[in-house]
Order: C-alpha cells, then structure tokens, then sequence
C-alpha cells in the first residue's frame, strides 16, 4: 500500500495494521509463492505469498509490489511449515532503520518508506517492496454457511 494522500504515518500504520494480521499465521504453511519479474525496470515486479492453516482458520495472501530485493529460496520444496514471520516498516531518510534492517538495501534521499516481509521456515522468504496489501479471507468453515 503506497500512500497517496501524503497524510502523516499513513505506510507506517498500513504496514502496522499488515503485520499484526500476520502475527496469526505462526503455525500456518506456505501454500504457494510466486514471483512475477516481468517488468524490467523493476517496478510492477510482485511477490505473492499464500498462507493457509486449515479449514477453521481464515487463508491469508501477502502481495508485495515494486521490490527493491528479493532473496531466493529454494524452489519446488512445497508446502513449508512458518515458524516466524514479521512485516516491517522501513521509514525514508533521515528516520533510522531498524538495527536488524540496516545495510540491508543502499540509502539515498530518493529511497521511498519500504517494507520488509521476513518468513522463518524451512522456505525463508526475505523481500522489500514498496507496496503491500494483505488478504485475509473466511475460513472455510465460515464460507460454508449460507447468510
């Protein structure tokens, strides 16, 4: 999510909102991750992620977009266990990191407020974007009933 309207701590609380979503999916497994690199210049380059638990448990889906660093993990390992996992607000110069964040990326004036998406498991996920947008769907069993 990029914020538009300039308002004060807008990224900064839509990263918060995102990240206390995602602190219910410890215990969760990665579904399925995929990477979209098609556009050259990096921007519109996607990374989405799909969490499930089971049937009682809402699915989540986190989209990061414009990435400034993805690292790899290995593929074709399946479905992956999550074993921690944080979202980060990374705010523009002169605000500080996060010691655990700093000299993870090069930073300059133009450097925009970033999110760092970090998934501890046998798949790690680590990547910085500029947008972010969480789904979060009903649980199957939810879903199931007729309103």
């Amino acid at each position: 999510m990029v914020d538009e309207h300039g308002a004060t701590d807008a990224f900064k609380n839509r990263c918060t909102n995102a990240a206390r979503t995602l602190e219910s999916c410890i215990g969760y497994f990665i579904e399925r991750i995929s990477l979209d690199e098609s556009n050259e210049d990096r921007k519109g380059n996607t990374l989405d992620v799909w969490l499930r638990e089971g049937p009682q448990k809402p699915d989540v889906v986190v989209s990061l977009s414009n990435l400034h660093s993805v690292r790899p993990w290995e593929p074709g390992l399946g479905v992956s266990f999550i074993d921690g996992i944080s979202l980060v607000h990374l705010p523009k110069l002169p605000l500080p990191w996060p010691a655990e964040a700093v000299g993870r990326l090069d930073r300059s004036e133009g450097l925009p407020e970033l999110v760092w998406l970090r998934i501890a498991g046998p798949i790690k996920v680590d990547a910085v974007a500029t947008t972010v947008t969480v789904f979060q769907a009903k649980s199957d069993d939810a879903a199931s009933v007729l309103q």
